[in-house]
């Protein structure tokens, strides 16, 4: 497991991924060392969630004894015995810690959740207890201070710096009174953001629209057919399910022809947290931003955004939001270009409508048509999920030198009869890289979205640990034997996740702090592997009829690459909103805050389109609430595209194209392997022989400058 998937709960604690060996302190299973092939893996096999919160609870009492042994080491203080025991310690807890994430993500049910709620206050706990330790803190920043004047290894350099900036920046320079206070205040957010993300989970698992045969209209033989199947996983055998997640509410609001059904599924999706019930998240959200806001002010920072961006790229909110301002005025004059041409079909067919946001994408769809004769849905017969998959290996092959080989024999334990392990390999050398898991399909318990995560991340600290990895999706399962067809804005998001992969994967550090990257950076690797969908080696050879094998044909690939900028409107000010709207909460003093004015005033002030809304609405905007790793950081998407539409640039423009091979070994020994080693700002001057401009974006959008 990598300090990844910590971040996920721990915020900037810089928690080890190590799976050093250790004596076996309990009979419980999670515990145990890992064991099996490919240095040992997780046993999902033998996971036991009455196991859990005594495995974890384990965890974390080895993990702060561990601390305090360093703490008190009588030795002055050095790199080896601070700060390299502080990256060797916490096995116990890191060998639970994917089980763990595992049933809150991907198999999460009512007992879990009630675990879950009992361990979020010994989490935090747990995070005071660390960043509290002033022995242990002393003890990094006499290092810190002494790498100042003699300088160490940059590696080294960079891993105290981190491990100083990760207990400064969370309170350890604090009094006792504002500590004790501070612990308080973390331990308040840990349980509300746990309800916020349950009651998002409970929301989309509740709301599910079920249809008969005479309301199918304008829907694919396809989706009909998984939504039959998701009725039927749902107990409603004869019936067709529209689940509330986006896999199934974004085609059926593009295709489905009858208005009042999809203004049912649309406000189903869209007031996720917001019912007015007992799972209502409006009150979380303001008592999340004040307990945000009080223990930034113990810190001395104005505001929360200040605070947490400090050591982004962006530096300062200012920064994140001049881009956003930059790039909106031109996304929302799309939006309104967008909006009149599907009026006027909407106008030509009959009786009069207004766009509302449950038309949008239903008559985005008929002027795609109209303007491209590009059918989504003709698209999407060439769009398997299995084909999809072999083409992310071809072009990991290419640029990576990785060759993936399923594992069918057994030999790695899944959590989920859907789940599927390879191996990767480097294809020159045989060499052992990691394990790769896909979970793809929807299920109860199982949260929204797309994601990746590690398990374990790669370390070389005298026993060199190798990558386990997963990807994460929810595209509706069809009937047993047919082909998965998905629409191309999800064979993008698919490809994002693989990018994310092949980080985790390309990665080469030491230490297993350096096994990260900065949120606003983390995301440009990811958005720069979509590029790869749309190259012809991928259309030609693995966009196929999903019935007769054939290609794509060119007729068809010509359309797409026309219309490759179609739409722009609608999916940058829905993304953007979302990022403004971030910002905006964690800048202001949410003493009196009400959650729906201030949406509403916000979106207002910006001229937002009244024809959509943002992509995630702030009572489910689990990226911000549900934790803290995308709060005043989901800007980031916006930042990292300047890089990805830089870097596209660069690839258009090399001999060889998009795989050429000179640049992309560059591609991966800088931008990919060293994680966070570096400065990311100089590592991409070292690609690119210069800073990224928004130029390149504004280009890739089609949006004047």
């Amino acid at each position: 497991m990598s300090k990844n998937t910590f971040l996920y709960a721990f915020l900037l604690l810089g928690i080890v991924m190590i799976n050093t060996s250790c004596e076996k302190t309990s009979e419980n299973v999670l515990l145990e060392k890992w064991t099996g092939p490919y240095g040992g893996v997780p046993a999902f096999d033998k996971m036991d969630v009455n196991l859990l919160k005594s495995a974890m609870e384990t965890g974390i009492a080895n993990h702060l004894k561990e601390l305090d042994e360093i703490a008190n080491n009588p030795e002055p203080a050095t790199f080896d015995n601070t700060i390299l025991a502080k990256e060797k310690s916490g096995t116990d807890l890191n060998n639970v810690y994917p089980y763990y994430g595992i049933y809150s993500s991907n198999t999460s049910t009512d007992e879990f959740r009630e675990i879950e709620g009992d361990l979020a206050g010994q989490l935090s706990e747990y995070n005071s207890k660390i960043t509290q330790n002033e022995k242990l803190f002393q003890r990094v920043k006499t290092v810190y201070e002494a790498s100042l004047e003699n300088p160490l290894p940059e590696d080294q350099q960079r891993v105290v710096l981190l491990t100083y900036q990760s207990l400064a920046l969370n309170g350890a320079e604090l009094d006792a009174e504002k500590k004790k206070r501070y612990a308080e205040i973390n331990k308040e957010l840990s349980a509300l953001s746990t309800t916020f993300g349950n009651n998002v989970l409970h929301d989309e698992e509740g709301y599910i629209t079920y249809l008969d045969e005479s309301q199918l209209g304008g829907l694919s033989e396809a989706f009909i057919k998984s939504a039959a199947s998701a009725a039927e996983t749902n107990g409603q055998e004869g019936k067709y399910a529209i689940t509330n997640t986006r896999s199934s509410m974004d085609p059926f609001l593009t295709y489905a022809t009858e208005r009042e059904l999809r203004e049912k599924v649309w406000k189903n999706y869209y007031a996720r947290g917001d019912n007015g019930d007992e799972y209502d998240n409006n009150d979380v959200i303001v008592k999340i931003l004040q307990l945000r806001n009080e223990r930034v002010h113990l810190l001395g920072f104005d505001n929360y955004a200040q605070w947490r961006l400090q050591n982004r790229m962006a530096k300062t909110p200012e920064n994140a939001l001049a881009l956003l301002d930059a790039v909106w005025p031109s996304a929302i004059a799309r939006v309104k270009e967008e909006v009149k041409d599907m009026q006027a079909v909407a106008d030509s067919e009959g009786p009069k409508i207004t766009i509302e946001p449950w038309d949008y994408r239903f008559y985005a769809e008929k002027v795609r048509k109209k303007k491209y004769d590009l059918d989504s849905d003709e698209v999407k017969q060439y769009l398997q999920l299995d084909k999809l998959r072999e083409a992310m290996f071809y072009v990991a092959g290419e640029l990576f030198d990785f060759k993936f080989s399923e594992i069918t024999d057994g030999s790695v334990p899944v959590f989920h009869e859907d789940v599927q392990v390879w191996e990767v390999k480097d294809k020159n050398s045989d060499k052992h890289i990691g394990l790769w898991y896909l979970d793809p399909y929807a299920r109860k318990g199982k949260r929204s979205g797309a994601w990746a995560t590690t398990y374990r991340g790669h370390t070389d600290m005298g026993e060199k640990e190798t990558v386990l990895c997963s990807n994460n999706s929810n595209f509706v399962k069809g009937e047993p034997g047919e082909p998965v067809l998905i629409s191309w804005d999800d064979a993008t998001t698919f490809f994002h996740e693989m990018g994310h992969a092949l980080h985790y994967l390309s990665a080469n550090v030491k230490y297993p702090s350096l096994d990260g990257s900065l949120r606003d950076y983390g995301e440009f690797q990811s958005q720069l592997l979509e590029r790869w969908l749309s190259t012809d080696a991928v259309i030609e050879n693995y966009l196929v009829h999903y019935k007769t094998g054939e290609s794509m044909p060119k007729g068809l690939v010509a359309k797409i690459k026309e219309a490759s900028n179609f739409n722009q409107g609608f999916g940058t000010t829905e993304y953007m909103a979302s990022a403004i709207m971030d910002m905006k909460y964690h800048m202001m003093d949410p003493t009196d805050l009400d959650v729906d004015s201030f949406e509403r005033e916000t979106l207002e002030s910006i001229n937002m389109p009244k024809e959509l809304v943002m992509r995630h609405r702030s009572p489910h905007f689990n990226h911000v609430f549900r934790g803290e790793g995308y709060a005043t950081a989901y800007y980031g998407y916006m930042w990292a595209d300047v890089l990805t539409a830089d870097a596209a640039e660069a690839f258009a423009e090399a001999p060889g194209g998009f795989y050429d091979k000179d640049l992309a070994k560059k591609m991966k020994d800088i931008l990919f392997a060293p994680r966070n080693t570096e400065d990311p700002a100089e590592a991409y001057r070292r690609f690119r022989g210069r800073d990224a401009t928004i130029d390149a974006l504004m280009r890739d959008r089609g949006f004047a400058k």
